[in-house]
């Protein structure tokens, strides 16, 4: 993981404003002002985050006017221990690994959109298998068992009777590690996040399902369930409240503009970590990531936040549920 690195920006104050951040400043809960630098994860090229910066800035200055924000650099994994630690006041998290930290004793709390989930079971071009039942028996490579990747396909895969534990034989490894497995022929699959799936699309590579998909199918739920929200310290978002919810208003806002307009993605794909000559993995952006922007955060996200944690305990992957929700309500209004 290379060593995060510090940009600093003026930002956020709302294109359609914010959205719901809670901040994270464990060691002063201090009250915001239009000097104080926010610092806010900025996630590396080949994570669906790595949008966000170029997007907001698309926006205008209008949406970014009246705040100082820092973007700190980091990969997928590292930007939770950022938070932890306090090097972040604003990063991401999902619901089983924040229920997690929080039962070990850290108030994090989530206060706004950031990602659907996007987990893709993913086989080469010629494979035999054709759902992931079939790779019962088989051995795929996905992230650490401890990322929200991995734990959430096992919460989805378990209500489809696949238990990723007993049923499959999975190496974990970071996303490059495992796609050079698969490549290699040393996997006969792997569970990754976009925009890996899609290169690998591009490549010629064969998608037999999504996690969201899995989920949807078994709950009945509808829509792509929660990946991961916006997160920050309760102490700092109790002292902070209004600059968070700008904050939130702003992330929605922004995956709202790329709802509405698909084609930044192509225009974005070198920011997304897309070479310029990877064309057919880029034209396919469009139609793939659209629908892992949210822009919700209300009580139909929470539902889905508090099932994912029930089912998280009947599977194991959870020991229990926090004493108190791990959500905080912002109100967005129309983005």
């Amino acid at each position: 993981m290379p060593e995060f690195n510090r940009i600093n920006r003026r930002s956020v104050l709302g294109a359609a404003a914010a959205t719901g951040v809670a901040l994270s400043m464990p060691r002063i809960a201090r009250a915001a002002t239009s000097e104080q630098v926010v610092r806010i994860t900025a996630t590396t090229p080949g994570s669906a985050g790595a949008v966000w910066r170029p997007a907001i800035a698309r926006l205008g200055p209008d949406a970014t006017a009246g705040l100082n924000i820092e973007w700190v650099s980091g990969n997928p994994g590292q930007v939770q221990i950022q938070l932890t630690t306090g090097a972040l006041d604003v990063s991401v998290f999902g619901a089983v690994g924040l229920a997690n930290v929080v039962n070990r004793g850290s108030d994090i709390v989530l206060f706004g959109p950031a990602l659907n989930n996007h987990g893709r079971w993913i086989v080469r071009a010629d494979s035999p298998y054709r759902k992931p039942a079939d790779l019962k028996g088989k051995r795929i490579a996905t992230q650490p068992e401890t990322t929200e990747t991995y734990q959430q396909a096992r919460v989805a895969a378990s209500l489809i009777g696949i238990d990723l534990k007993k049923d499959v034989e999975v190496i974990f490894g970071p996303p490059t590690a495992n796609v050079a497995l698969f490549e290699r022929g040393d996997v006969d699959g792997v569970i990754v996040l976009e925009p890996t799936a899609t290169r690998l699309i591009g490549a010629g590579a064969r998608e037999i399902a999504r996690v969201g998909d899995m989920w949807r199918h078994a709950t009945g739920e509808p829509g792509d369930p929660f990946l991961v929200g916006l997160a920050a310290h309760r102490t700092w978002l109790e002292a902070n409240r209004p600059l968070a919810s700008r904050i939130a208003r702003l992330f929605a806002a922004t995956n709202a503009s790329l709802r509405r307009n698909p084609k930044l993605f192509v225009d974005l794909h070198s920011e997304i970590g897309f070479k310029d000559n990877e064309t057919a993995a880029i034209d396919l952006l469009p139609t793939r990531l659209t629908d892992v922007y949210p822009v919700k955060w209300d009580d139909s996200v929470w539902k889905v936040i508090d099932k994912q944690l029930d089912v998280a305990i009947k599977v194991g992957v959870l020991d229990k549920r926090p004493p108190r929700p791990i959500y905080d309500a912002v109100t967005l209004g129309d983005v």
